[in-house]
């Protein structure tokens, strides 16, 4: 057994580990029960991971469906939670003990996203969570909310960030108590977005294709909701109710619903594009966008300032991130990845790993 010098547990030297082997499928996720565990550099610490989540991305990436460059062979998962066991002798902003998220892309810490932050994303360029331990320049985590579990905390980095981004992002419109909010689903950003918004005194307006959703979603805050299946026209709807139209629209669906926000939204009202969850085929043309007169922006997660910002309204609010029921274990991983892919989840799907 190794150990680490800071008087903290001792290191196994092997853990368990997953791995992105190919693009063709779940059945290119690889399981390694004796992964080496990795030894921090001067600037890194080393994390014992206690929880990872996934999203939308880490599906698609094994299957070759990711529209950003990934690496070959690489730990998946961008979200996960844990204790920092060791640092290294010249890191400054952590020391052994602190309980830690991950940054999604490790060298975006503020202002706009750059093409030399989006190559560091976690778990499709750099490697992720999914992982007993891990090695991070101690600029690519977050101290965890207090007031969160550790099964709670691995919900951030991702979506949680990526929903906080697109309320609070645009620092000439942010929202305030008043404004109207349309989220899509019952997926992890359309919960994070609908939870901020409440916080902030805002109104909003959910879609989701089940009864049974809509009431989890009016007891989580939301003031209206539409059944998607039943209400086609619920971009219409959403600004009759609205009297003007919406101020933000969390648009996950992609193409297939992004028609129906255009219908929702405020003159110079936000449309954040952060998804395709319904598909990629061809949506509405430039002259349906331009004649909305909005903003729609694409956003991909947030920097670290966000995220930390986030992290103290959560505090303050004592915001609890929705975590589905079903807990998986690390060694049940691909099990979560159809679990999810299935869409058999509400909230967000976590990954235990002890």
């Amino acid at each position: 057994m190794a150990q680490n010098g800071n008087s903290s547990p001792s290191i196994p030297e092997t853990m368990k580990a997953w791995t992105i082997e190919g693009k063709t499928g779940f059945d290119n996720l690889k399981f390694n029960p004796k992964a080496p565990v990795p030894e921090p550099s001067d600037y890194e610490v080393l994390v014992k991971f206690h929880a990872a989540s996934l999203n939308y991305r880490d599906l698609i990436i094994p299957k070759g469906q990711y529209p950003f460059p990934c690496a070959t062979s690489i730990n998946p998962l961008s979200d996960g939670s844990g204790t920092i066991i060791k640092v290294g002798p010249k890191v400054t902003r952590f020391h052994a003990g602190d309980k830690v998220c991950t940054l999604f892309n490790q060298t975006h810490l503020s202002t706009a996203l750059t093409p030399y932050n989006l190559a560091s994303g976690l778990g499709g360029s750099v490697n992720g969570t999914l992982r007993q331990y891990g090695t991070f320049n101690e600029n690519g985590l977050v101290p965890m909310p207090s007031n969160l579990s550790f099964n709670q905390a691995a919900t951030l980095s991702c979506a949680g960030v990526t929903a906080w981004n697109a309320l609070y992002g645009v620092a000439s419109q942010q929202i305030k108590p008043g404004d109207w909010v349309l989220t899509q689903g019952t997926g992890g950003v359309s919960i994070f977005a609908l939870q901020f918004a409440k916080a902030a005194g805002a109104k909003v307006i959910a879609t989701t294709s089940s009864a049974a959703k809509a009431e989890v979603l009016k007891k989580l805050g939301a003031d209206h909701v539409f059944n998607y299946n039943e209400t086609k026209n619920w971009g219409e709807e959403a600004k009759r109710i609205s009297g003007t139209g919406v101020d933000f629209v969390i648009e996950v669906g992609g193409p297939t619903t992004l028609g129906q926000s255009l219908k929702a939204v405020k003159i110079g009202g936000i449309i954040n594009i952060i998804g395709f969850v319904g598909g990629s085929s061809e949506g509405p043309g430039f002259m349906e966008i331009l004649s909305n007169l909005c903003t729609v922006r694409g956003i991909l997660v947030g920097s670290r300032d966000l995220f930390e910002n986030m992290n103290r309204a959560i505090e303050s609010s004592d915001i609890k991130p929705v975590v589905d029921e079903k807990i998986f274990s690390i060694d049940s991983a691909k099990e979560a990845y159809e679990y999810m892919w299935a869409q058999k989840h509400f909230g967000k799907v976590v990954i235990s790993i002890e």
